[in-house]
């Protein structure tokens, strides 16, 4: 605002002069051609209003004709130089009254030799105008200045006291609080869109805090039934030591340890898979070697029958030990659901690979379909921990092939059994 407070002040000065400029200077141009004509009268008129003196000097310096406010006086002004140039300048006092004056200096050529025009113009009403406006400025700016300030203080605090509402309820929040929201302003702004944003976030980590709590309660148990089982064994065993089998119970609750033992294994994987999920050594591998081997692996431990004549060449780029893994969990999961066998096709697209697990078991409900990818997580046909494992076989395998960029999902469309398909990027797919 001072900016263009003093910018218009200078337009405004500037404009004003401009104007007894253009008086003076028509001033001047009538003189000069009544002197070229021989008519200039010794006594002058000061008819412009924006005129208030003239002199006429010939080439000695001396006064020729004159307004009666300068006549007899000496000149009011100084000699401009060669003919035809004009001067135009603000001086002070020319002994007319104490106001500045704007003085026009002129050279013209004559018949009677060279004359020395000085037209001048009183800036009392230039000067008043600018001063005016100064002082409505200097009264006027502060006031406008508090306006302004106190307008945007309410405008600006009054569109950020959402903002406030957002951090105090925020500051408020807590691991054990994550129900509780924001407050969302109706208006579709930065600010509400903020609101928005902060309660689906908040959202999300509620959701993820339910998990969270639900896997380390799940783990809990999970734990505790193999401890209760070797606590169990060995108690009866102490207490009964002369009926007790011992290398029975050794088996049993070495059966139990190894059971603890791949349960922490899949808890630390799934961990390691959480906090890094980039893989660890990608190269290219032959997924078809890691299918047979592992049906290889699963006939020796199941009567089921597996049939791997679909299985077709294919490389994909990742880490063999992980989609070793991968499969693996696939494969014995379809074996424990199974009812007489399993088959497994391998084929190789222009970008990807497709890997399918069938069985010809009770199948997934499709209220089943996304929960027997949780952590824990277990259909309803197998609730039971012998026949459905500890419900992390699954989720290792989606975590791991998430890792790969492949993804692993319950066919909809299959009938009779559950087909399990793994997508993952092919080796030579064009980039």
């Amino acid at each position: 605002m001072t900016v263009a407070a003093v910018a218009g002040i200078w337009i405004q000065h500037w404009t004003l002069l401009q104007g007894v400029d253009s008086g003076l200077t028509v001033r001047a141009d009538d003189l000069a051609t009544l002197a070229q004509s021989g008519l200039l009268p010794e006594s002058l008129n000061a008819t412009d209003p924006e005129v208030s003196a003239v002199q006429v000097l010939d080439s000695n310096g001396d006064v020729v004709s004159a307004t009666a406010n300068v006549a007899g006086k000496p000149p009011i002004g100084e000699w401009p130089g060669n003919p035809g140039r004009t001067t135009l300048a603000t001086v002070g006092a020319l002994g007319v009254d104490d106001e500045d004056f704007r003085l026009l200096s002129r050279t013209v050529e004559t018949q009677g030799g060279p004359l020395t025009l000085f037209v001048a113009g009183n800036l009392d009403d230039v000067n008043e105008s600018v001063n005016g406006l100064i002082q409505s400025a200097l009264i006027g700016l502060p006031l406008l200045a508090a306006f302004v300030a106190w307008t945007s203080w309410m405008v600006v605090g009054r569109a950020l006291r959402p903002v406030e509402g957002i951090r105090m309820e925020v500051a408020g929040i807590n691991l054990h609080d994550l129900a509780r929201r924001v407050p969302e302003p109706p208006t579709n702004d930065e600010i509400g869109r903020l609101a928005r944003t902060m309660n689906t976030m908040l959202g999300r980590l509620e959701t993820s805090a339910e998990k969270q709590r639900a896997f380390v309660a799940d783990a809990s148990h999970e734990l505790r039934s193999p401890l209760a089982s070797i606590r169990t064994q060995l108690e009866v065993a102490v207490l009964h030591p002369n009926d007790a089998d011992w290398a029975r119970t050794t088996r049993e609750a070495l059966d139990e340890v190894e059971r603890m033992q791949r349960l922490v294994d899949d808890l630390l994987l799934l961990a390691r898979s959480d906090e890094s999920p980039e893989l660890l050594r990608p190269v290219v591998v032959d997924l078809d070697d890691i299918v047979f081997s592992e049906v290889r692996r699963l006939a020796g431990s199941t009567p089921k029958a597996l049939d791997a004549s679909g299985v077709s060449s294919a490389q994909v780029v990742g880490d063999g030990a992980q989609l070793t893994r991968a499969v693996r969990n696939v494969l014995e999961n379809a074996a424990r659901h199974a009812r007489t066998q399993v088959v497994v096709t391998l084929s190789e697209g222009p970008a990807k690979v497709e890997l399918t697990v069938e069985d010809d078991g009770p199948g997934v409900l499709a209220a089943d379909v996304s929960r027997i990818f949780e952590r824990f997580g277990r259909s309803s046909a197998s609730r039971s921990r012998e026949e459905g494992g500890a419900g992390l076989g699954l989720p290792i395998a989606s975590a791991i092939l998430s890792a790969h960029g492949g993804s692993v999902f319950v066919d909809p469309n299959h009938e009779g059994g559950a087909r399990f398909v793994i997508h993952l990027l092919a080796a030579n797919r064009p980039s």
